[in-house]
């Protein structure tokens, strides 16, 4: 057996990190500052990745995982380290991209964003399999490193009346006769109402129908039904449920959405994200801005409620009309428009065509924004661009861009605890040009 480690760090996906034989070891269940033994699960000349096996020296921060499927179930990586440590651990990861990725640094680090730790959830997509070796059908999210879906009877992350009704949705599917031909259920939870879609491959049988009906009446869920792609899902049972919504009462919105559109998972942490954004962007009466991958209008409308005029521009079509009718439900649709625009293809021109804004919002996808930033003038645009990111690798790499070549200063940033328990870092920076 090999001498333990010492673990000196954690990685950017939440591993330890130790070295042996000059390897650098991730290993997977450690913490900073720990001593383990771990049996290594794949080698490679230059590195290994390791589970740990045994915890010789535990550190002050471990904690006892919350989640009785925590280990098998790979929804959660984070579960056995404080909840105030795991934040910790992402303003570092944040930092460290940004000095190592973008060479910058910010003049100041904001305060994280906390909100709920547990049954936080509100959007998840459960995988269905019907596994007769392990006694039927299982219902949840796959087994760490691997594809095959844990077997699990709760879950501490999804909403209380979600959670604790995985089950229930096992005994559901078990007992249609599409059980092989329905492999995930999408959960989104509105402030109103929660809503599974079955992604059926086949149609539902008259008995299937009936038995549908019945678990969605006596458990108080809406059940849509999604026959091949997310714009195909359509409500089935019940036929007069409520809107399926969220509220950003700061702002006096409303925000209706389809379940399978994007929102963002953790609605309370969203509320405080916007609330950041908003006042970093500091908008006002009469200015000009730009929301780029804008989504259903999520900061688009928060900014016009405050008296701007915004033009939100999304990549996705129907995310766009959603925008719009999001507007002009909330009165706002004098103060808003929406553009449909591939942004991942932007150049200095089609830039430059949209006209000139005052301030920026951006909220890209995990791929960043780099085609956007570059397409920006070394000299003019927007003074101040409000960045929300969810990987803080690309948002380190654009803030180069912006800092090295257009001449913005990197003002402010820190993190937001949007996914807790998990190794993903949201988070927000704010830029502004030099004069």
């Amino acid at each position: 057996m090999s001498d333990p480690l010492l673990i000196e760090s954690l990685d950017h996906e939440g591993r330890g990190v130790a070295h042996r034989d000059g390897k650098a070891v991730f290993v997977d269940g450690a913490l900073t500052g720990e001593l383990v033994e771990a049996t290594a699960y794949r080698r490679k000349p230059s590195y290994e990745q390791a589970q740990a096996t045994r915890i010789v020296r535990p550190s002050p921060f471990r904690v006892a995982p919350r989640c009785a499927w925590f280990g098998v179930c790979g929804g959660c990586t984070h579960q056995h380290l404080h909840e105030a440590a795991q934040v910790a651990a992402k303003q570092r990861v944040l930092e460290d991209c940004f000095e190592h990725i973008g060479k910058v640094r910010p003049e100041v680090m904001l305060s994280p964003i906390h909100g709920p730790t547990w049954g936080y959830r509100r959007k998840a997509r459960l995988s269905v399999r019907n596994v007769p070796k392990k006694g039927g059908v299982l219902v949840g999210f796959h087994e760490r490193r691997s594809s095959y879906v844990a077997d699990m009877l709760g879950c501490e992350v999804l909403p209380r009346q979600v959670g604790g009704l995985l089950p229930e949705l096992r005994r559901l599917v078990e007992g249609l006769s599409i059980r092989d031909r329905l492999p995930q259920i999408e959960v989104a939870v509105g402030d109103r109402a929660t809503v599974l879609v079955l992604r059926v491959l086949e149609p539902l049988s008259p008995e299937d129908e009936a038995r549908v009906r019945a678990f969605a009446e006596i458990h108080g869920v809406q059940i849509w039904l999604q026959p091949k792609g997310p714009e195909t899902a359509q409500p089935f049972h019940p036929p007069d449920a409520p809107e399926l919504d969220y509220r950003l009462p700061e702002f006096d919105l409303v925000m209706p959405f389809r379940p399978t559109e994007f929102t963002q998972v953790n609605q309370d942490v969203n509320r405080m994200l916007i609330r950041r954004a908003v006042r970093l962007l500091n908008p006002r009466l009469g200015e000009r801005i730009a929301d780029f991958f804008c989504g259903l209008g999520n900061f688009t409308l928060p900014i016009a409620r405050r008296g701007a005029e915004v033009l939100g521009i999304e990549g996705s079509f129907p995310l766009v009309q959603r925008g719009m009718e999001n507007a002009r439900r909330n009165g706002l649709a004098e103060r808003c428009r929406f553009q449909y625009m591939d942004l991942f293809q932007m150049a200095p021109g089609v830039l430059a065509a949209l006209g000139e804004f005052d301030k920026w919002l951006v909220d890209p996808p995990r791929d960043g924004a780099i085609e956007l930033v570059k397409a920006l003038p070394e000299a003019g645009g927007p003074r101040r661009i409000v960045y929300v990111s969810c990987s803080p690798s690309t948002l380190a790499r654009d803030a180069a861009v912006l800092v090295h070549t257009k001449g913005y200063r990197l003002k402010v940033a820190g993190v937001a605890n949007m996914f807790p328990h998990t190794a993903h870092v949201e988070s927000i920076a704010l830029f502004e040009r030099e004069k």
